[in-house]
């Protein structure tokens, strides 16, 4: 079986309060990306979102899983990819794209066959994936890491000087509800999102990479008044349901991919809580 899935169920804010370490990981961390060979699909039933990985040591097709009732993956749905391995390829509907470390793919609703493909398996492309609900087809289009809208924010003074590469969004590409980009944080500064905030018309993702060996991110979640934690690794994603902060400190610099769907594509969309007023 080359494509493994999971469903994970909305969770009532009031409810979270109440979960200890082990029930906050299993609701929340996806921590089984990127295995060798394998798709692998995490299906939450926030906003529809699906986030997962493919690491083709030969071709992966794109299946169709159960819980869509669809004949095939993107029937009704549209996706991004971030390649954060080695080069590699995606071929869609028969028409092939190259993807480097860090660029990007978007694809539309409708396309049926998506074959992932590594140049050399012995260094494979780790493709990362986010896929959310589509009304209408959007072209398929390339973004390459230096093709993104780029936003610096924070200082080394706040230890949060960062770059915001803006990727799967309105004026780069037209997609349906699909964001997607990636943040990378400079040498010396470790908080990520800070100040946080959460927008209750859209849930998010985050997956964590570029983290050294033997160090680690603290990702923090939950409601401004009542927030919690989440020690994560490299190549860990974590659900960030729509009334959650998501804000991490790492033990090192580090790199992120945010991925999100909801009510609507206004990026500045969000409710900032302030620093002072998170318990």
């Amino acid at each position: 079986m080359k494509t493994i899935y999971e469903t994970r169920y909305a969770s009532n804010p009031e409810t979270v309060k109440k979960y200890d370490t082990n029930q906050l990981r299993n609701e929340f961390l996806i921590d089984n990306l990127m295995q060798l060979g394998k798709v692998n699909l995490t299906y939450s039933h926030y906003d529809r979102y699906i986030t997962g990985s493919a690491v083709p040591t030969e071709p992966l097709e794109l299946e169709a899983i159960d819980p869509l009732k669809a004949g095939f993956f993107l029937d009704r749905r549209e996706l991004g990819i971030i390649n954060v391995g080695g080069n590699g390829s995606v071929e869609v509907d028969g028409e092939i794209f190259t993807l480097g470390l860090k660029d990007a793919l978007y694809i539309g609703m409708g396309i049926k066959s998506v074959v992932f493909k590594s140049d050399d398996p012995k260094n494979p492309a780790k493709f990362y994936l986010n896929s959310a609900p589509a009304h209408t087809n959007h072209p398929t289009k390339k973004v390459g890491l230096q093709d993104a809208k780029k936003l610096e924010l924070g200082s080394l003074e706040t230890a949060n000087h960062r770059t915001v590469n803006q990727m799967i969004i309105g004026g780069i590409v037209t997609s349906c509800q699909l964001q997607m980009g990636m943040t990378e944080l400079k040498t010396g500064s470790v908080w990520n999102t800070m100040p946080a905030h959460v927008h209750d018309r859209r849930m998010e993702i985050y997956f964590y990479l570029d983290i050294p060996e033997e160090q680690a991110v603290c990702h923090f979640m939950g409601q401004p008044q009542e927030t919690r934690h989440i020690w994560m690794q490299n190549h860990q994603a974590v659900i960030s349901p729509p009334w959650s902060i998501h804000c991490g400190s790492g033990t090192s610099n580090y790199t992120f991919i945010w991925g999100m769907a909801g009510e609507n594509l206004d990026y500045t969309d969000m409710d900032v809580a302030k620093i002072t007023e998170l318990r």
